[in-house]
């Protein structure tokens, strides 16, 4: 299995600390996110990652050069802006060779079951299959609206008036035909310009696991307390801070 882990944010509502660190190298518990996200992957049996990376890219190779873990992890440093959707695409070779693949935003802390997305991917024929959780401020949140056996009959990012409370997760397993179908421009992104040309296409699944994303400080802080007892047992990968 392959996952693309997206890491292109610039993480500016963290500085100043992201002025010195990319995001996905700010310590949880003493440990990079990154390392946690490798150490994830690999626990749920993918075997190929692929790490985008738009500022910091020297600190993220430096980082992966001292990566002893079974995971064979390629990085890109974008000189600019694609937008998320945009990353997938212009790096489809990397996925040439498989059918389904997945698309993991690394801005998320998480200790969520990646084998069931991917066996409920494997239950249908839909384009997407989009981890989803339930939550409290959904006017800030991607919120999708469920009809028969998951299917995603609606999405709408950041909506005034939310349908439901259940927010994409970011955490998606994506058949290859869709790479077709993300429009070519300098900057896409999944929510705004792919996701909801897609409802009826797609599945959801609920993830009942830890997720939180650590992108403002608040947030950061939060997790430094609540992540040492929801971390996996034996999940620190050979990355090195």
């Amino acid at each position: 299995m392959k996952a693309m882990l997206l890491a292109g944010g610039r993480a500016e509502r963290l500085r100043p600390l992201s002025d010195a660190m990319p995001k996905c190298l700010v310590p949880i518990d003493g440990e990079p996110l990154l390392s946690i996200w490798l150490s994830l992957c690999a626990a749920h049996g993918i075997t190929d990652v692929l790490v985008n990376v738009s500022a910091h890219g020297d600190l993220v190779r430096q980082a992966l050069e001292r990566y002893e873990g079974p995971l064979r992890v390629r990085l890109v440093v974008e000189g600019g802006p694609r937008g998320n959707a945009g990353t997938v695409r212009a790096e489809r070779s990397f996925v040439a060779d498989v059918d389904s693949f997945f698309v993991l935003y690394a801005d998320n802390l998480t200790n969520a079951n990646l084998g069931a997305l991917w066996a409920f991917h494997q239950t249908h024929a839909d384009l997407i299959t989009m981890g989803v959780f339930r939550t409290p401020y959904p006017q800030m949140a991607g919120i999708v609206t469920l009809g028969e056996q998951g299917r995603v009959v609606a999405f709408a990012e950041k909506p005034v008036r939310p349908a439901t409370d259940l927010a994409n997760a970011g955490l998606y397993v994506v058949r290859r035909e869709l790479l077709a179908l993300i429009p070519v421009a300098p900057v896409v992104d999944f929510a705004r310009d792919v996701f909801p040309c897609c409802a009826g296409r797609m599945r959801a699944l609920p993830i009942e696991e830890y997720l939180l994303d650590i992108g403002h400080p608040a947030a950061l802080a939060r997790a430094q307390t609540e992540w040492p007892a929801h971390r996996p047992v034996a999940n620190r990968s050979e990355l090195a801070t």
